[in-house]
């Protein structure tokens, strides 16, 4: 496994807010650098503008915010990412009257698009939970971008998996905090030690400082929700859903990159998710698990690449 080297977070964002059914969404929006982009002459102007290689919406995981993309983001300096943090997560604001399940987070997808006027021609990106709420978004609106890519895509419900006894613990452990008062409850949920397990258990690269960053990632941004019910909500999704559900409804090329040790789903369910979409390509990193957007983004990378250009 390569390095994946530089660790440091250094594409300056963009930010902006865009206010989504009763959520305030904190959006990142990272141009492609300058160097990289390249004159295309406006029809309308009759002058030439700066442009990038395209631009990619890209939705983030369970418990996470914009912070775990940014490696991918470095690794593609040519397009512009627009990266919000859902609702509930790291900056944005809770809803209250919509659900935080796959539903209620393809509504910010649907915002965006109009509020912030990408096209039709931009590509749509979603890692692991975000995998199936972009998955269920372009199953239902089939011309709203041009490809789908999916890193760490969801397989099958977890409840269904290899997995499922540990589904059905961290399910018991987040109704747990909700009996707690609510202070007691998410000082429970944010314990270094069950988020230090987590990291442990996840990271296959044996690079020190990479293992260092993932557990640095983990401790500042596991702890970045909004409430306990909140996170229950979205948990709760993650686990009964999964990109299978909608698969075979997806028109557009779609790319799957995935972990050859990814615990959350294998190597054979993850080529019969692929064998179920009309257009879909299928990359396998090998040696590294379900963080490949923090252990592997130059891999990734390369696999985008090749799939768009």
């Amino acid at each position: 496994m390569q390095s994946d080297q530089p660790l440091n977070d250094d594409r300056p964002a963009v930010v902006t807010t865009v206010r989504v059914e009763e959520s305030d969404v904190r959006v990142y929006t990272y141009p492609a650098t300058v160097q990289h982009q390249r004159a295309v002459l406006d029809e309308a102007s009759g002058h030439f503008k700066a442009t990038s290689d395209g631009v990619i919406l890209a939705i983030h995981g369970f418990r996470g915010d914009h912070h775990g993309l940014r490696r991918i983001i470095n690794a593609l300096p040519e397009y512009t990412f627009v990266v919000p943090d859902l609702p509930g997560f790291g900056e944005s604001t809770a809803y209250w009257g919509t659900k935080h399940d796959v539903a209620g987070y393809g509504l910010v997808i649907q915002a965006l698009k109009k509020v912030l006027g990408i096209s039709d021609s931009a590509i749509l990106l979603g890692h692991s939970y975000g995998s199936i709420v972009t998955s269920a978004f372009m199953a239902q609106h089939p011309g709203s971008f041009q490809s789908l890519i999916l890193i760490n895509p969801i397989c099958e419900p977890a409840l269904e998996s290899s997995q499922r006894a540990l589904s059905y613990l961290a399910q018991g452990y987040y109704g747990f905090a909700r009996l707690l008062p609510r202070d007691l409850g998410e000082s429970f949920i944010k314990m270094r030690l069950a988020t230090d397990v987590t990291s442990f258990a996840m990271t296959k690269s044996k690079d020190t400082d990479i293992r260092r960053y993932v557990f640095n990632q983990h401790r500042t941004y596991f702890g970045g929700f909004a409430s306990i019910d909140v996170l229950q909500q979205s948990y709760e999704s993650s686990i009964k859903e999964s990109v299978r559900d909608y698969a075979a409804q997806i028109p557009v090329p779609t790319l799957l990159i995935v972990g050859e040790l990814d615990e959350l789903g294998s190597v054979p369910k993850q080529e019969h998710l692929a064998s179920l979409f009309p257009d879909a390509r299928l990359t396998v990193i090998p040696r590294v698990g379900h963080l490949i957007h923090y252990e592997t983004p130059f891999s990734a990378a390369a696999a985008v690449r090749g799939f768009l250009q």
